[in-house]
């Protein structure tokens, strides 16, 4: 099993003891997912949270007239999961998919309560990681109300440069918010320059 990436992970936070380690990787299972294959449909509650191995993962909205609206990629030694579906045990609105054939560790809401309340480490790891989401929403939303779209764009190759050869123009237009055709038009001006 691949839980060497996921203990390094948490450890770059806070160093786990031994007994802290072994009661996390007694609630952590790993699936091997396919390319296209579905963590989260949406109008499903989401019941786990996912830490990924390797693959790259997206999470999106489907609007009434189905247009898709990404909302978060993920790649190695990152999380992907709908928070609100998973914390408030609703329906999501959310689709997460596999770009790429992967390997995932995940961990069901209760057991994570668990980790909570008998580790506070874990506690302390998973508030840092909703507030880093969190900050990382505003920023985005900031971006979408106050950046041009060519300014979106550069931010987005800027700090996501893992992402690139990774995902289609069509997934980065759909995150910035534009059409495909604009983004080809703003990758052409930016050449040009």
């Amino acid at each position: 099993m691949q839980f060497q990436g996921l203990i390094q992970h948490l450890s770059s936070f806070q160093k786990l003891n031994e007994t802290e380690i072994n009661s996390l990787l007694a609630f952590v299972k790993e699936r091997k997912i396919k390319r296209r294959q579905f963590l989260l449909t949406e109008g499903e509650i989401c019941k786990q949270y996912t830490f990924i191995i390797e693959g790259c993962f997206k999470m999106y909205k489907i609007d009434n007239k189905g247009q898709e609206h990404n909302l978060q990629f993920s790649i190695e030694n990152e999380w992907i999961s709908d928070i609100g579906s998973f914390h408030d045990n609703t329906p999501s609105g959310l689709y997460i998919e596999a770009l790429e054939k992967g390997t995932i560790l995940q961990i069901e809401k209760n057991d994570l309560l668990y980790l909570y309340t008998h580790f506070p480490k874990f506690d302390r790891y998973f508030r840092v990681l909703v507030e880093n989401a969190f900050i990382n929403l505003q920023k985005r939303v900031l971006q979408n109300i106050s950046d041009t779209a060519e300014e979106r764009y550069l931010k987005f190759t800027e700090e996501n440069p893992a992402l690139l050869n990774r995902i289609s123009n069509v997934q980065i237009a759909s995150y910035i918010g534009i059409t495909p055709e604009f983004l080809s038009k703003i990758r052409k001006n930016i050449l040009h320059k």
